[in-house]
């Protein structure tokens, strides 16, 4: 387990907008300052792979730790794989609102952005 320092690591990063927005949720949430933010990738979805973004007391074997923006974040080795130069960030367009990821490696992603192939 290794333990990086940045506001951009090679595989992360994380916008403004978006850490504040998860302080946001942590502070309206009551949300201990032990937890970490986990970021990772599950197959499903239309395209094949979903997001995930929750926060999580437990670090696991293979997690890694990041440190982007004052947020501490932890993703699995698998998720960091997928997620390499990927940008989290948060919008509250005319749109909708809630977190962007921003991944160059999706080559396909479906209508509404929560899912993606590669």
């Amino acid at each position: 387990m290794s333990e990086q320092t940045a506001d951009t690591i090679g595989e992360i990063t994380l916008t403004d907008k978006a850490a504040a927005e998860i302080a946001k949720i942590r502070s309206e949430n009551s949300i201990p300052d032990e937890y970490f933010l986990r970021i990772g990738v599950k197959g499903g979805g239309c395209s094949g792979l979903t997001y995930s973004l929750g926060f999580d007391g437990e670090k696991r074997d293979n997690d890694e730790t990041l440190v982007l923006n004052g947020v501490d974040i932890i993703v699995d080795g698998k998720s960091l794989f997928y997620l390499d130069g990927t940008e989290l960030d948060y919008t509250d367009g005319l749109n909708g609102k809630g977190f962007v990821f921003n991944n160059p490696n999706a080559v396909r992603t479906c209508g509404c952005g929560s899912s993606f192939g590669v």
